[in-house]
């Protein structure tokens, strides 16, 4: 079990986002200047490969705040009672989770007893014994409620019949701050029992609470509560900001999470559904958002589901049973149960990953390149036997994905870095040299380190200050890099050019909202060896709390460039080179820079669909204004032009994104080169072509 190396990773990982996001308010050093007469020159006569919907996908996991306390509905915490109900300080085992409201004893602590014996769902369920004078039970505090809300909820019982049991939802400390459901014929079997409430105050800090009089005892098995307004368990909200920003297609449902997930475990009665300790992360699942409720929310966001099965603790036949349960059809084994869990109909789910980051130490189930490659063909056989119509996703990393993962490896390569091509070291040479014919797309995965390059004299990752025009280019290499390798994939191994498997980079980071722009640039310019991208995470495009939600910076940029982007690339050329990276080549960078050359800018166009319009996208990653000349050939444009600037927040501003929303500006303007792009920001030019 390779918890160290995963912990490592994990704040490496979340030191390079904190990193990112405190440069995005806006550092600056010694960066490269732009010429007096800094020129783009956009080739409309040069196109390249249409922009594919699925660039503008989304990665989703079912960790952290995601899902549970994020779209997800629910507002209890362990409301199946995978925790003992309690006055403890501590969990035990830990939950990372940052939203985890505790259950705590209504009275003697002692009262409350956790039953093995007579367990609802899980391991125990709680049994409240009563003392005949006092109320005793259970509550949960933390809850947002809001004047005038209605909520529902169920609760699982069973007890003496002489039993009154009382399910309040409290808004203050008074008598009348209360709305209470008296449940009073218990029976000696589990019993579900549906409430209603609407609030009659605001607070933050609501309770439920569930207690009872009388003698003998009572049992609660599981309890919910929703707001009234969810949609099949979802927050209306985030799936209206969802479904505006167009994504194509979301990856499900994860991340390191999948590699010890049982997806068998998220079907059926959700409250009867275990919770599962997350060794991945080391949180607590509820399995409530499982396979069904997933492809639910694809279906109201509007997006294809891009379904990732568990190839760490999984085998071949449990991924071939879940690929039925999805796509058979109503007769077969696990079409019956899907049709008993209410949907008779296949869902038709075309696309299949099999497996998530298997070359990293700290990837449950982890194992060489060579053995990977015959599990993985194991794994479509199985899969594709059940439905041959699905296309597979290969557990891929490139070179420089493999490289700049390697600062986890507890021992290093002998050869040193960067590793050879088709090489054992070689991830993805290693699994497209035994698997490719199982293979119709390659995951790439970026997280790059933002503070640190690779010294490959010292063969060691030394730290790095780094301007903010250089932070917003390391992500946009490792896109390049990848396809640089993917080039030479198809030069080495024979049969690989023919199928011409292009890359899927599922899951990625940038620096900030100009990083995510300038990534997108990136992506846009290599539509010939990339055809999706999937960027962490959905929730980066909203900002929220329990009660409302605004689209984020990012969501906004994302909302821009799939509204207004053109789709089909356009050759541009500058007299500004991008400076080379620090780095090695083939390990943290590509061999020649990302990005275009018209230094400090990053400039990006395209035509739309049926080519009457030209857009120029422009990220200006430095702190005063500049300008940009700009030439246009193989076309002729109109003098008017629709402009779009978003101005990325700072720090102090992305805290506050909830009560002061970041907009985009639009205007329409005479267009005339020059044009002045402000400090930090990411213009959008559209021009009518005539």
């Amino acid at each position: 079990m390779h918890w160290k190396s995963d912990l490592k990773k994990t704040r490496l990982a979340l030191a390079g986002m904190v990193f990112f996001i405190l440069f995005s308010a806006g550092t600056n050093g010694a960066a490269q200047e732009a010429p007096e007469d800094l020129t783009a020159t956009i080739h409309a006569d040069q196109t390249g490969k249409p922009i594919p919907p699925f660039m503008y996908g989304m990665f989703t996991e079912l960790l952290h705040n995601m899902f549970e306390h994020g779209i997800w509905a629910e507002m209890l915490s362990d409301r199946k009672f995978f925790y003992p109900v309690d006055n403890s300080e501590e969990l035990v085992p830990r939950n990372t989770r940052r939203h985890q409201n505790r259950w705590r004893p209504v009275g003697p602590e002692k009262n409350v007893v956790m039953d093995t014996d007579q367990a609802y769902v899980g391991k125990h369920s709680p049994q409240i014994i009563l003392d005949g004078t006092s109320p005793i039970g259970i509550k949960q505090a933390g809850m947002w409620l809001r004047t005038g809300k209605e909520y529902t909820g169920r609760i699982i019982l069973y007890g003496d019949p002489e039993t009154k049991v009382e399910v309040s939802l409290v808004w203050g400390p008074g008598s009348s701050e209360r709305e209470t459901v008296v449940i009073d014929h218990l029976t000696g079997n589990y019993m579900k029992y549906p409430f209603h409430f609407t609030a009659g105050g605001d607070t933050n800090d609501g309770t439920l609470e569930i207690t009872g009089t009388g003698k003998g005892s009572f049992h609660i098995g599981a309890v919910s509560l929703m707001p009234a307004d969810n949609l099949h368990g979802f927050r209306p909200d985030l799936i209206n900001i969802l479904k505006e920003m167009n994504s194509g297609i979301y990856r499900l449902v994860g991340g390191n999470f999948v590699s010890n997930y049982e997806w068998r475990h998220g079907i059926g009665d959700p409250d009867r559904r275990p919770p599962r300790y997350d060794y991945a992360w080391n949180t607590v699942e509820s399995n409530d958002v499982g396979t069904d409720e997933l492809i639910t929310m694809c279906e109201l966001i509007g997006v294809e589901p891009y379904l990732v099965v568990n190839s760490g603790f999984g085998d071949a036949y449990c991924a071939a049973q879940w690929v039925e349960y999805v796509n058979g059809p109503r007769e077969s084994p696990n079409g019956m149960l899907r049709a008993a869990n209410g949907h008779p109909e296949p869902y038709g789910v075309k696309y299949w990953g099999i497996g998530n980051e298997m070359y990293g130490v700290w990837q449950m189930g982890h194992m060489s390149a060579g053995q990977y490659s015959i599990k993985h063909n194991f794994f479509a056989e199985a899969m594709l036997e059940k439905d041959p119509t699905i296309e597979i996703i290969g557990c891929g990393a490139t070179i420089l994905e493999a490289s700049t993962v390697a600062r986890h490896d507890r021992k290093k390569s002998p050869s040193g870095l960067p590793y050879d091509f088709l090489s054992p070291d070689d991830w993805s040479g290693t699994l497209l040299s035994g698997s490719y014919q199982n293979i119709d797309y390659l995951a790439e995965h970026a997280y790059p380190p933002f503070n640190m390059y690779f010294d490959s004299e010292k063969q060691e990752w030394v730290q790095a200050e780094r301007t903010m025009q250089e932070i917003i280019r390391i992500t946009p290499g490792r896109i390049k890099g990848a396809v640089e390798c993917m080039k030479e994939y198809e030069k080495r191994i024979p049969g690989l050019k023919d199928k011409h498997i292009t890359l899927w980079l599922d899951e990625w980071i940038s620096g900030g909202d100009l990083g995510t722009a300038a990534c997108l640039h990136e992506l846009f310019r290599n539509t010939n060896y990339i055809s999706m991208a999937g960027y962490t995470g959905f929730n980066g495009l909203y900002a929220m709390n329990d009660v409302s939600s605004v689209i984020s910076s990012t969501g906004q940029l994302y909302r821009l460039y799939r509204n207004h982007l053109g789709t089909v690339p356009l050759k541009v050329t500058g007299n500004s080179p991008v400076q080379p990276l620090q780095g090695t080549p083939l390990v943290d960078i590509p061999t020649t820079p990302p990005g275009s050359s018209t230094s400090p800018l990053d400039v990006f166009a395209a035509l739309n669909e049926d080519q009457s319009k030209l857009t120029i996208s422009v990220v200006n990653p430095m702190q005063t204004s500049q300008q940009l000349n700009i030439r246009i050939e193989g076309t002729n444009v109109g003098n008017q032009a629709r402009v779009w600037t978003l101005i990325p927040p700072t720090r102090e501003q992305r805290r506050n994104q909830l009560e002061n929303p970041v907009k985009v500006q639009e205007s329409e303007t005479r267009f005339r080169s020059p044009v002045t792009v402000e400090p930090m920001s990411i213009t959008l030019y559209e021009l009518e072509v005539r």
